[in-house]
């Protein structure tokens, strides 16, 4: 009778997502819709459970919470890595890790880029708070064609945002820490320094992973380079952007403002100082969500719980 439990289901669609019934009855499946977010309270928690499913990097498993969780036997996590799980730990213990398709993130991940984008150079998330209470035409918008899009790092989703910049007409500049001019020439954009892309831009996306190398990478330095009209855009990761240098250059007014789908800390807290800021543009890091990639994860998901039952683990992480 193993107990599984179904982690950070946020919006509780995981029963409306896949075929349950193709599990055993035996299994014993428990959903939980809120982040656990400590060791501690996670080790309490799931102590009982034989088996874990992470949705991404919501919560992180990390050696000494899975030293704590005495009956863990599979761990699985939607797409096809995760770096807040400590797989060869884990694998040391005799635990399976298991992976599932991932879905297009590109698409959506770019998507919500833009939207944020969008959202802030019209005005739009703006005007709409203002019309809900009772307001009409509180700014004045810019216009996208012209402006000046300034992509950081452009690889599979760097190139496809700069693709989006120049159909919208914007002329496109690029840097990262390894781009040649050939290679950001072949994804649409002038190569240019770091310094130069934040004084340049109208608007900056970010589109590297976190690393020792990327985290912090973006600090006050880069933030008194920005035009006083400038936006930043981040749908990468939260500790890629010092957020307190972030926070000064926002309640100063330094910059434009920022479009946000990550957060040093996720769930991003009900008291955090970016949700009373009007300058903050916040998606609650949709940038990987879809209904598409939801049917793919839990399909796996449960096809993986089903095969492991069976003794003939599934997808079973290298």
């Amino acid at each position: 009778m193993p107990r599984i439990a179904i982690l950070d289901d946020y919006q509780n669609v995981a029963k409306s997502y896949g075929d349950w019934t193709k599990l055993d009855p035996s299994a014993q499946v428990t959903i939980f819709h809120n982040n656990l977010a400590s060791v501690d309270e996670a080790a309490v928690a799931l102590a009982p459970f034989d088996a874990i499913v992470l949705m991404r990097e919501r919560m992180a498993m990390p050696a000494k919470l899975i030293d704590r969780l005495p009956n863990l036997k599979l761990i699985i996590t939607t797409g096809g890595s995760n770096r807040s799980l400590d797989k060869d730990h884990a694998k040391g213990k005799g635990i399976t890790c298991c992976f599932t398709r991932g879905g297009d993130s590109t698409a959506t991940t770019v998507e919500t880029a833009f939207a944020l984008l969008l959202g802030h150079g019209r005005g739009l998330v703006y005007e709409d708070r203002m019309m809900r209470g009772g307001k009409w035409q509180t700014t004045i918008p810019t216009t996208i064609a012209g402006k000046t899009l300034g992509v950081i790092g452009l690889g599979r989703l760097g190139s496809r945002m700069a693709r989006i910049g120049k159909a919208f007409d914007m002329n496109v500049i690029a840097w990262s820490t390894n781009l040649t001019a050939e290679k950001a020439a072949a994804g649409g954009a002038e190569l240019v320094t770091k310094e130069e892309l934040f004084s340049r831009s109208d608007y900056i996306s970010i589109h590297l992973v976190l690393s020792d190398r990327s985290r912090g990478l973006i600090g006050a330095a880069d933030f008194a380079r920005m035009k006083t009209t400038g936006v930043l855009i981040n749908t990468s990761r939260g500790p890629i952007v010092d957020e307190k240098a972030m926070l000064d250059a926002l309640t100063s007014k330094r910059i434009g403002g920022v479009g946000l789908d990550v957060f040093d800390v996720e769930p991003l807290p009900a008291d955090h100082a970016l949700r009373k800021l009007d300058n903050a543009t916040l998606s609650p890091h949709l940038g990987y969500v879809s209904d598409a990639t939801y049917n793919e994860y839990y399909e796996d998901i449960i096809d993986n719980i089903a095969n492991w039952m069976k003794g003939t683990p599934s997808r079973v992480m290298a």
